[in-house]
């Protein structure tokens, strides 16, 4: 495996690590690694860094929802344009190619059930190419980004035999 490959594995866990541990961890030296990180970033090979958030453990209520949407491509450009309209609006978090049933699948967030509804029918379903959505809600989540969420509940009942 390459240098930038190892680097890339250990920064998708946790992009919080600290290059002199990554190089240590490496077997480099620490301006090594920073060079190829900022060579990967100019190149878009690493594209940002996030933090992944239980917003269900705040105070602040938000939405998200999964939309599936078939569209008709458009002529020499195929599904990007229809991805990039959709992927300009703010609540949009992610929008995906697929295959199956659908075309795309967008991901957003709102602060109601009604707002991401609303953003559905006013907006996405109304664009051109769109010719249908289905609209699925998070109600928890167990796992995302590879981080397990949901711990499981410890069993309080009483052991009793007979």
């Amino acid at each position: 495996m390459e240098m930038r490959e190892k680097i890339l594995t250990f920064i998708e866990k946790n992009s919080r690590v600290d290059l002199k541990d990554l190089a240590i961890m490496l077997g480099t030296e620490e301006a090594v690694v920073a060079n190829e990180l900022e060579a990967m970033e100019e190149e878009r090979i690493i594209c940002g860094y996030h933090t992944l958030v239980d917003w269900e453990k705040t105070s602040l209520e938000k939405v998200n929802a999964l939309i599936e949407v078939r569209v008709t491509p458009q002529r020499g450009r195929g599904f990007d344009s229809v991805a990039e309209r959709i992927y300009n609006y703010p609540e949009v978090n992610a929008v995906y190619l697929i295959s199956g049933g659908y075309d795309l699948l967008v991901t957003l967030e709102g602060k109601t059930l009604r707002e991401v509804a609303q953003f559905v029918s006013d907006r996405l379903s109304t664009l051109e190419s769109v010719l249908s959505t289905k609209t699925n809600f998070i109600l928890k989540k167990y796992k995302d980004h590879g981080t397990i969420i949901a711990r499981p509940m410890d069993d309080e009942r009483m052991l009793v035999s007979l």
